[in-house]
């Protein structure tokens, strides 16, 4: 397992991103129908290409299967591909984004109930809770950041 900052974020690597992000979404986010997984993957490769830092966890045969986006000290997005999950990858993409980056605060759909356990596993609380996500959907939003 590599950890690597894309400094270079070429169309190739945005597809494998982009991969990546469906195949994590369809695995976590039940709460969204398939019109809903179609609509917003329009504006995943625009997000990876704007992110201020967008860190990349590759397998042993240097694929990428997992990602994360900083901004400030704000995570924006983290992702792992579902045939990865549970392997330890997102925690080491987070301790990283934390130490490197001082990461400490994000926001997750209270409608993902594996990403909340996760986040609380490593240490962030809840503060704040939304009716909609930041688009306006229906979706709530739990923001959540470092204890302690």
């Amino acid at each position: 397992m590599d950890i690597i900052e894309a400094e270079d974020r070429s169309v190739p690597l945005i597809e494998q991103l982009l991969k990546v992000w469906e195949s994590s979404v369809r695995a976590s986010h039940l709460f969204l129908s398939e019109d809903e997984i179609e609509n917003i993957k329009k504006y995943v490769p625009q997000a990876l290409k704007e992110i201020p830092c967008l860190i990349i966890v590759k397998n042993d045969n240097q694929i990428p299967v997992g990602f994360m986006g900083i901004a400030g000290r704000h995570l924006e997005m983290l992702f792992i591909s579902h045939g990865e999950r549970g392997r330890g990858l997102g925690k080491e993409l987070l301790k990283y984004g934390i130490k490197k980056y001082s990461v400490n605060d994000l926001a997750v759909n209270e409608q993902n109930p594996l990403a909340k356990g996760f986040y609380e596993h490593m240490g962030f609380e809840v503060y704040k809770r939304t009716e909609c996500d930041e688009q306006g959907n229906p979706y709530p939003l739990l923001y959540m950041r470092l204890g302690g």
